[in-house]
């Protein structure tokens, strides 16, 4: 990791950069022909990053897709090229998961090609995909809480995995993802707050009909401080620049956040998830058009 880049944040929170809190990720490319230490990797670190493992040239006509949305809505800069995705000031924007359903060169990269090919390599089976895509469009400001994925997606396989795509490049200004080390295996969070669900909520409380029709809502965030949260658990937070055809897979249960944007462009990245096709799939991700966290996708019980 380079001592030169600049000084890091996430939340607000600077991070503390030393080589013993925070590092760079690994690169697992070059174990793509031997499956079985992919897995092996992927058991002992919670994460898989691969370089390259994409079409740098199909990420970037998808990212024009994308920034060709987001001129027509005027979320950039006029006096600046589209692709270089220049936010107009003041903008306020993080989740677009509609802008990922009008790039059809982006669903064509999630879900097929290399992308099925690696996940098929890494379980070994039939692959099966949500059917939603998680877009960001992150305009310069605070990055993303820690949290794991299976308090969003919890009610199907322990055994889904994320694949975080950067579409373009991610420099360290833009702020990209930061995995907490090894943190898949901290028994105390994952049996904790690794099984909660944020659409389950209690049907014997005053607020339960304002909690069932999504009125009210617990956001996932395990906290809003990244800084103490590394210091109460151990581990580095760990993280790269990343470039165009690069993708970071985790499991639901690794702890992860992202950097601050300290840029003045819009960082564009992708979340897809992806399962044996023969296990058990939480039924808010798939179908036509997934309920997702709508009311539709609560559930109560009593507590």
């Amino acid at each position: 990791m380079s001592q030169a880049k600049t000084i890091l944040s996430s939340l607000g929170h600077e991070l503390d950069c030393r080589s013993d809190t925070f590092g760079d990720l690994k690169d697992s490319s070059d174990l793509l022909s031997r499956p079985d230490a992919l897995r092996l990797r992927m058991q002992e670190e919670g994460y898989l990053y691969i370089k390259s493992l994409l079409n740098s040239q199909k990420i970037w006509q998808a990212r024009r897709e994308i920034a060709d949305c987001l001129a027509a809505e005027g979320s950039l800069r006029a006096d600046s090229p589209i692709e270089d995705c220049i936010a107009k000031p003041g903008l306020t924007m993080s989740f677009r998961p509609d802008l990922a359903t009008r790039s059809p060169t982006l669903q064509e990269v999630l879900y097929s090609g290399a992308m099925m090919d690696f996940f098929h390599l890494l379980l070994g089976g039939e692959v099966r995909h949500y059917d939603y895509t998680w877009l960001r469009a992150v305009a310069p400001g605070r990055g993303t809480y820690p949290h794991g994925d299976s308090v969003y997606m919890g009610r199907g396989t322990d055994f889904l995995y994320t694949a975080w795509t950067p579409l373009g490049d991610i420099s360290w200004e833009l702020g990209g993802l930061m995995i907490l080390e090894k943190s898949h295996r901290l028994e105390t969070i994952k049996n904790g707050y690794g099984r909660k669900d944020v659409d389950s909520y209690c049907t014997n409380r005053k607020n339960a009909s304002m909690y069932a029709s999504g009125e009210k809502w617990w956001d996932g965030a395990l906290t809003k401080n990244p800084v103490s949260l590394r210091k109460k658990y151990g581990g580095r937070w760990l993280s790269a620049e990343f470039q165009a055809g690069d993708v970071l897979i985790f499991s639901i249960f690794t702890i992860h956040a992202s950097l601050d944007n300290r840029s003045c462009a819009i960082r564009l990245s992708s979340d897809s998830r992806y399962q044996l096709a023969s296990e058990p799939v939480d039924e808010r991700w798939v179908g036509k058009n997934p309920v997702g966290h709508s009311a539709a996708g609560k559930r109560g019980r009593s507590c």
